[in-house]
């Protein structure tokens, strides 16, 4: 079959590699669409996948196309969105309900072969089934929702909360279409590319800058996020938060990534900094909304790109061009 493959440090390639072939609690899935996100620059960049070469690929949707012999749940031609998260369910944190802090944590995509090909293997408890409305090549945008879902649910946001969210790409859109919908007073978005900005203001926001010195709320806001992973975007974040307010990290930052905190105003304001780290217990609410149509896939997908021509959408993605870039086998 034909699949992406991040080769080495900085290279990806389109190439031929076997078919793969399902265990007895696996089914193989025909991909129908694979998003990229920042986390395959960051294999790409040598982050992340434990070693490579490496099939990447961890939001993707598609039709069962074979099932291993103790498969019941799911059965040939049903349409499924696929969960990557890959947990041991016996180290002091699944066991502690942690499942994505896994000491052994794994992902479909990251460390083993994921989703950017014609077709990929996935544990059949991880596939959710799509209701006949929702279209199989819109439901890659289920993983990263679900990643937004866990965000919120560190939150634990109070309704009435003003909410400030740094970066208007995939994620911070989430964010905000999630904002919107859990009771914000206010939602406003702050990013330096004037097209992903435009798309914050048709979703609807309360206001939007390219700075957030630009925006009428000095006492500061009661969440704070960041989408971006940029540190002098986390590091103006940080400085915005209200007295009780949260900061939540929710962009994935480079490893290097440094910034500064000031414990005594932390101490002294009540400032929760906390993070939230991929998919928990998410990912069958976010397949719910998603069919309820808590996103618009229209607005959200702005590229469908072939999967030959994977090594250029890495690009575009790495560039900044565009919203959701998905690849289609």
């Amino acid at each position: 079959m034909k699949a992406a493959v991040i080769e080495s440090v900085g290279r990806a390639v389109v190439a031929e590699v076997p078919d793969p072939t399902p265990g007895p609690r696996e089914v193989v899935v025909e991909v129908a669409a694979c998003g990229l996100c920042g986390t395959d620059l960051h294999i790409l960049q040598g982050e992340f996948a434990p070693k490579l070469p490496i099939v990447p690929g961890h939001e993707f949707a598609g039709e069962v196309v074979g099932v291993g012999t103790q498969v019941t749940e799911v059965a040939v031609g049903d349409r499924v969105a696929v969960d990557p998260s890959l947990y041991c369910y016996e180290c002091r944190y699944c066991r502690t309900g942690h499942n994505n802090l896994c000491a052994r944590w794994a992902a479909i995509g990251v460390t083993t072969a994921g989703g950017a090909a014609q077709y990929a293997v996935a544990p059949v408890a991880n596939c959710v089934k799509l209701p006949e409305h929702v279209r199989t090549q819109d439901a890659a945008l289920v993983e990263p929702l679900s990643c937004a879902v866990r965000g919120y649910d560190v939150l634990r946001s109070r309704l009435g909360a003003h909410v400030l969210i740094y970066g208007s790409g995939t994620m911070g859109l989430m964010m905000l279409e999630l904002a919107k919908r859990t009771g914000a007073a206010s939602v406003d978005v702050v990013d330096v590319n004037p097209a992903r900005l435009e798309t914050a203001r048709r979703l609807g926001v309360s206001s939007s800058a390219a700075n957030a010195d630009e925006l009428e709320r000095p006492q500061g806001w009661d969440v704070v996020v960041d989408a971006t992973g940029n540190a002098a975007a986390i590091q103006d974040g940080l400085e915005r938060v209200a007295k009780a307010g949260t900061f939540l990290q929710f962009g994935v930052a480079d490893y290097a990534t440094r910034v500064t905190i000031d414990p005594y105003r932390i101490y002294n304001q009540e400032i929760t900094i906390t993070g939230s780290m991929a998919v928990l217990h998410s990912f069958e609410r976010a397949a719910e909304l998603f069919a309820n149509g808590v996103l618009d896939p229209e607005i959200f997908i702005s590229d469908r790109i072939p999967l030959d021509r994977y090594p250029e959408a890495l690009s575009q993605f790495a560039a900044g061009v565009g919203r959701k870039i998905v690849v289609v086998p």
